[in-house]
């Protein structure tokens, strides 16, 4: 429990030193200290900020870790991974929405991430395999069912947090592929698409 707590505050502290008004339009800058999702375009949504830093917290991003974010919107929680790891070229992040993924681009440089890796998702591919195995993965859109895909990127040892069927889930992979599952809160968010299965 104590431990919980203590990544708890790390995400805290990260997201002070990052500011959500930064990756917001500027329509909606001036309700960046609202906890409650917000609106970014294209029918997305920038989350409730005690949503992320729960996520963040169950995630435990550490210095060093190798990182994926699946869904990245404006970019807000591609950033905040990379001031939780301490290496901007250690994150990727993927975003399906074209238009998202150059505001997102600008949005992280102008805040001073411009190291961290963004790109369009394939409609057709889930995460980025490629550069895979991740130690930490998190996803900021709800699968109707956990995506084996996601946990084949992940690293032993590591660890994917995603919303799934209404409830967060956090996923632990151990030696010899086992996994663990954790099962949290209810949860809202937009809809995690892909055309491929798995």
């Amino acid at each position: 429990m104590r431990r919980r707590s203590k990544n708890a505050d790390r995400a805290r502290a990260a997201m002070l030193s990052v500011p959500r008004a930064l990756f917001l339009p500027e329509g909606v800058r001036a309700r960046a200290a609202e906890d409650r999702p917000l609106p970014i375009g294209f029918g997305q949504t920038n989350s409730q900020p005690t949503t992320v830093a729960n996520m963040l917290g169950q995630l435990d991003p550490r210095p060093g870790d190798r990182v994926l974010d699946v869904g990245s919107g404006s970019g807000w929680t591609a950033a905040l991974l990379a001031h939780l790891v301490g290496r901007q070229d250690l994150v990727c992040g993927v975003e399906r929405v074209p238009e998202l993924v150059e505001l997102a681009r600008g949005h992280l440089a102008a805040a001073g991430f411009g190291q961290v890796t963004l790109e369009q998702a394939d409609p057709e591919v889930l995460g980025m395999p490629g550069r895979a195995p991740f130690d930490k993965i998190l996803v900021s859109a709800e699968a109707p069912s956990l995506p084996d895909l996601l946990v084949q990127q992940l690293a032993t040892g590591g660890r994917l947090v995603i919303p799934v069927a209404g409830r967060v889930l956090v996923v632990d992979r151990f030696r010899g592929g086992k996994v663990g599952i954790r099962r949290l809160g209810n949860y809202a968010f937009v809809p995690l698409r892909w055309s491929g299965r798995g």
